[in-house]
Order: C-alpha cells, then sequence, then structure tokens
C-alpha cells in the first residue's frame, strides 16, 4: 500500500494554534502514552501481508506465485527489483516478503553502500533465508555493484586483505540470500545488475478506488471517523501515490480534531485540504509556483528547468524530480526538445485563456 512518512505537525505553525488551548506554556502538556500510542497506530498503517495490501494487483499476483514456489521447495525467493515512483509501497513490498518467508529484514540504502566493505560486512552478517533490502539500489558505487554480482549469484564474495603486491584475496562463503532492490529510476540501472534480478515488478500509479480504500483503512486504524465522501476526496488530491493520501489523511484529522468534533466529512475534508494548500487536482504551493513562472513569467514556453527552478527559488531536481512527473502525468506540462511547454489544462487551471496553437488544443 505504502511507504508512510512520519509527518511532523508543528501546532504553534498553524493557524489554529491559540495562547489559550496550544501546547507549550501556557498551555496543556501533551501525554506522552498517547503520543507513543499515536505514532504506533501510525507504523501500523503498513499493511503486513500480501492479503492485506491494496492495490497493484498484477504485483501481487506475481509475487504471490514467486513467494508460494519458493515456500514450496523450501528455497529463497529469486532477487527481486522493484520499480516505481516515490511512494507506491516498495519498502512496504520489501517487508511484506520477510513477512511472508517468515526471515529477517535487513535495510540499506545505496547512497549509504559507499565502499566494498561496507556490503561484505551486511552480506557476512546474513542468515540462510534472510532479506536483504536495498533502497535506492541505482546510487550504489560501482566497486560496491561489482561486489554484489558475485553475491547474488554465486553466494560467495572475495575479501581484499591488504593493499599492493602483498594484497591477498580472500573467498567468503554467504549463506542463500533474497536482494530486495527498490529503484525510482529503473533506466539508470546497469544491464548487468538488473539481469541479476530474477523477478522485477513495476509499481504504478494508484486509481482514486484504491486509494479510498486506503483512506479508509487508514482511518479505521487510526480512530478516525471518515465518511465515505471525504475519503474520495482525500484520495482524488493523492496524485496516485499512497503516501500522500495517508498524509493528507493525517492533516486533515489536526483539522476535524479542532473544528469538527474529530470527525471528517465532506465539508471538513475541503476545508483542511484548503488551509494546507492542496487543491482540487492534488497541486500544492510549489507545483502552482511552477505553473505560475512558466505561464506568467515565460508565456507559457518553452523554457528550460533550469530557469524555472530559479524562478520559484527551488533546486532543479527538486522541480524535475518533484513537481515535474505529476505535472507532466496530469497533462499540464510537456517536455519538448527546446524545454517545458504550459497545455491549454496549465493555463485553464490557472484561471488563464491559452493562446492559440497552445497544445492541448
Amino acid at each position: 500500500m505504502t511507504d508512510i512518512e512520519r509527518t511532523e505537525f508543528n501546532v504553534q505553525d498553524s493557524p489554529y494554534a491559540s495562547s489559550g488551548g496550544g501546547f507549550g506554556q501556557g498551555g496543556r502538556e501533551v501525554d506522552a502514552r498517547a503520543q507513543f500510542e499515536e505514532l504506533d497506530a501510525e507504523s501500523n498503517l503498513r499493511p503486513k501481508f500480501l492479503g492485506e495490501f491494496i492495490g497493484q494487483p498484477k504485483v501481487r499476483t506475481q509475487l504471490d506465485l514467486v513467494l508460494a514456489g519458493a515456500k514450496g521447495r523450501k528455497v529463497a525467493p529469486d532477487h527481486i527489483l522493484l520499480s516505481g515512483p516515490p511512494g507506491l509501497g516498495k519498502t512496504t513490498m520489501a517487508m511484506i516478503i520477510a513477512q511472508e518467508m517468515g526471515t529477517s529484514l535487513r535495510m540499506t540504502s545505496g547512497p549509504a553502500l559507499i565502499r566494498a566493505g561496507d556490503l561484505a560486512a551486511m552480506l557476512s552478517n546474513l542468515l540462510e533465508g534472510d532479506i536483504l533490502f536495498i533502497d535506492e539500489i541505482h546510487r550504489i558505487a560501482r566497486p560496491v555493484e561489482e561486489m554484489l554480482y558475485m553475491a547474488m549469484e554465486d553466494f560467495r564474495i572475495d575479501v581484499i586483505v591488504g593493499k599492493g603486491p602483498g594484497a591477498t584475496s580472500i573467498p567468503l562463503e554467504i549463506p542463500p540470500f533474497t536482494l530486495v532492490g527498490a529503484t525510482t529510476r529503473s533506466g539508470m540501472l546497469t544491464g548487468p545488475l538488473r539481469d541479476r534480478f530474477g523477478f522485477t515488478a513495476q509499481m504504478e500509479f494508484y486509481e482514486v478506488e484504491d486509494l479510498t480504500k486506503v483512506v479508509t483503512r487508514a482511518a479505521g486504524i487510526l480512530g478516525v471517523e471518515i465518511s465515505g465522501e471525504a475519503a474520495v476526496e482525500i484520495a482524488s488530491r493523492s496524485r496516485g501515490t499512497p503516501r500522500i493520501a495517508n498524509r493528507l489523511l493525517r492533516r486533515v484529522r489536526d483539522f476535524a480534531d479542532v473544528h469538527a468534533g474529530g470527525v471528517i466529512d465532506l465539508g471538513a475534508a475541503r476545508a483542511a485540504l484548503i488551509v494546507f494548500d492542496v487543491d482540487e487536482l492534488g497541486l500544492d504551493r510549489l507545483d502552482r509556483a511552477v505553473l505560475t513562472a512558466l505561464i506568467k513569467g515565460h508565456g507559457g514556453g518553452p523554457v528550460g528547468v533550469n530557469s524555472l527552478a530559479l524562478a520559484v527559488g527551488e533546486e532543479p531536481s527538486t522541480v524535475e524530480e518533484v513537481c515535474e512527473p505529476y505535472l507532466v502525468r496530469a497533462g499540464m506540462i510537456a517536455r519538448t526538445s527546446r524545454g517545458r511547454v504550459a497545455t491549454v489544462r496549465a493555463w485553464e487551471h490557472l484561471g488563464l485563456q491559452a493562446p492559440p496553437g497552445t497544445l492541448g488544443e
């Protein structure tokens, strides 16, 4: 279902904070037990088994066959690559794989594996059947990747002891394990690494129907009363991403606790999402700033991503990796050889008349 984000909410920054009823000095103290129980409930939003996982029906069916076959043969499953945009449940799926197989999960990330010795230390501590999860696997260093080839294929690595002419290679056997790699950019994986995965799953954006189930399930776990219409409203503004759906639900819950007696109905959901700057299409402040810079600042384009980033005061990587994918998917921005171009839908979303010849007419 989702990679759950633990979003911090600072009440003092909220427009509803008041000196008489807030936290901190002059207000009531936070109940530590209640806070712990709430964080525990939020961690429980992650499904534990494939049967609880909402959405991704094709991936679930395929993965169920892979795991069932491995359990029937009493062997470790083939190495698994989970590919797709952020927030769709890749980390959760890795946890489910370990749970379904009844083994331990060891977690790390590509950027953390800088030297071959970093990987060797992790591999040497694995037990037979363990799941090794590497997030952002496309970002591992080349020496680490080369060691990973032998570990995935032969379940052994060569550890180099010493330097120069006196260096010695010591073979180290590794118990059979399953590597689960997660990537948001499968195209950046080298061919040799990609070919060593026995099963590749492509995670897709969610439909509103499935996201509504995600929101309803999460509300039940969090003990929040929510109407069906409100769940649909939150789901429709979640950009096809369960992580965002759960994050918005928690923010709407904050609003409902203050203004609606803890009950989330359609009116409360819409009012809360206005407060938190999420419009009816799921665009937030930064998304709209990019569209405004593109249309009002550059006449709808074409314009390069560096110019857009400069106009909104963000890094080019933020605009390209956070905003642009959804704006392209929503049909508001088109990538051309000359730069980014706003479509008719983008102009209309900002309440402006698109000039003749605009894309999407």
